[in-house]
């Protein structure tokens, strides 16, 4: 988290604006298959999950807007999300994390992974993401589904990372006791990721 004290300027050290949308991933774009592709969540749970695309489609939806920082320096703000809210689904018992779950792998097409504290991903701006700016995913940006963490302004009680902490091409959500480094976290990347501490990398 950034602490108690109010800050003004909405730029992260190190980072520069674009009003472009980068495209940056490891491995080529998957296709997507609607009538095969489906949704798991599995681990520290009450009952595993597996979720057709309709039924994804189909659960409570919200809209945030995000400023993104990506650890590559570039930012870009107030983009328009929409998607699924992860609290929201376990608020509703779509989701039954048991009481040992602390820590989330999202597991995503062709094997990357990235972890996140469950307590991260239960914050307000953590996103199962569908759509940006009215329209759904392109393919380069992760569709159908992908995780999405950013910042929101103003908000000073949510720990921000950068943008890598959201996978594309999410395919599920493994809850975990214990901490479980993902692809890039083992190769060198930050665990903890915090944008405004530049945790860029481990070493």
């Amino acid at each position: 988290m950034r602490g108690m004290m109010k800050r003004n300027d909405r730029l992260p050290p190190g980072q520069h604006l674009t009003e472009r949308f980068p495209t940056l991933h490891y491995g080529k774009v998957p296709a997507f298959d609607p009538s095969t592709w489906d949704f798991r969540v599995w681990g520290e749970v009450e009952e595993p999950v597996v979720w057709t695309w309709d039924e994804v489609m189909a659960l409570p939806r919200v809209q945030l807007t995000l400023d993104l920082h990506c650890v590559t320096t570039w930012s870009k703000l107030d983009m328009l999300w929409e998607g699924i809210s992860l609290r929201q689904l376990i608020d509703e018992g779509f989701i039954k994390p048991r009481p040992a779950a602390r820590f989330v792998v999202q597991h995503a097409d062709q094997g990357y992974t990235t972890n996140l504290p469950l307590d991260v991903m239960l914050q307000d701006n953590f996103l199962l993401a569908t759509h940006y700016d009215g329209q759904p995913l392109t393919p380069e940006h992760g569709y159908p589904l992908r995780g999405v963490t950013g910042a929101i302004p103003g908000r000073d009680d949510l720990k921000d990372v950068y943008l890598w902490k959201g996978a594309k091409w999410l395919r599920g959500l493994e809850f975990l006791s214990a901490d479980q480094l993902g692809f890039w976290e083992a190769n060198g990347y930050s665990n903890e990721a915090d944008i405004w501490k530049q945790q860029r990398f481990s070493r």
